[in-house]
């Protein structure tokens, strides 16, 4: 019961998150889950697989809500999507693979750089500069094998990469966020599955609980929370200054990469 109470706490850390500052709970989820399962009977090898490959079963059910809402506000560039949505699910089974393939130690140096970052891009914000070219049909399928390839590699939705690729092709904020919503839906599934499939031969726990490396426990009990608490989030940053709280997060995440690097 203690492990569910956990679970649920992460999802209210991720939920707030992401209703605040409109980042993707995966950034929150991987490494909380991390220390979670560093208490439990996970093999310390597989550590970061089951983080990685939990944090986007979690964002495959988050990116639906997030989804419907912004294609209720018409925020969302189908053109562009149904563009990057091939080579998004492409690069999640393929980060989901080579996933499968790292240590647990080298994965978790991937997401402590990842992490380290976001938090500088968070804490000086650069001005996008608007380039030509981008939406080619071409440039856009690179772009999204290696956003899902990422995305899959860290456990997250993809959020991050896409909504700054789009600003700078020339789209409104507004409609570089809701596609990016999107795109999350894609990459997760692919990444998820990809996890799944490649996890198997290393399935050394009593597989009741896990499929490949998605940990069902907490993948429900932080769903549980998070999708209760990340509208009340949304409402809570009309209030809050947002700046502050921003590069509050910005310091968290800083602290979690250097903790990642050196443990």
């Amino acid at each position: 019961m203690i492990e569910w109470g956990l679970y649920a706490l992460v999802g209210i850390f991720a939920g707030l998150s992401a209703g605040l500052l409109g980042l993707g709970g995966g950034l929150v989820i991987v490494p909380s889950l991390l220390v979670v399962f560093s208490w439990q009977a996970i093999p310390e090898l597989q550590l970061m697989h089951f983080a990685v490959g939990t944090s986007l079963m979690t964002i495959t059910v988050t990116s639906i809500s997030s989804l419907y809402a912004h294609q209720q506000h018409g925020n969302i560039n189908w053109q562009i999507t149904r563009m990057l949505i091939p080579s998004l699910m492409l690069g999640g089974v393929l980060g989901a693979y080579f996933a499968t393939m790292l240590t647990s130690d080298l994965l978790q140096q991937f997401f402590a750089v990842y992490a380290l970052l976001m938090a500088l891009r968070m804490w000086f914000p650069v001005a996008m500069t608007i380039k030509n070219g981008l939406l080619n049909k071409l440039r856009l399928q690179i772009a999204g094998c290696v956003i899902g390839s990422i995305s899959a590699l860290v456990g997250i939705g993809g959020g991050t990469l896409v909504v700054p690729y789009l600003v700078m092709a020339r789209q409104s904020m507004q409609s570089a966020i809701g596609t990016a919503a999107a795109c999350g839906l894609p990459i997760s599934i692919a990444a998820v599955a990809g996890y799944m499939i490649f996890g198997q031969p290393d399935q050394t726990l009593n597989g009741t609980w896990q499929t490949g490396f998605v940990h069902w426990p907490a993948f429900w009990g932080i769903v549980s929370t998070s999708i209760i608490v990340a509208p009340m989030g949304a409402l809570l940053a009309k209030r809050l200054p947002i700046n502050r709280l921003r590069r509050l997060f910005a310091l968290v995440l800083l602290m979690v990469a250097l903790y990642l690097f050196i443990s």
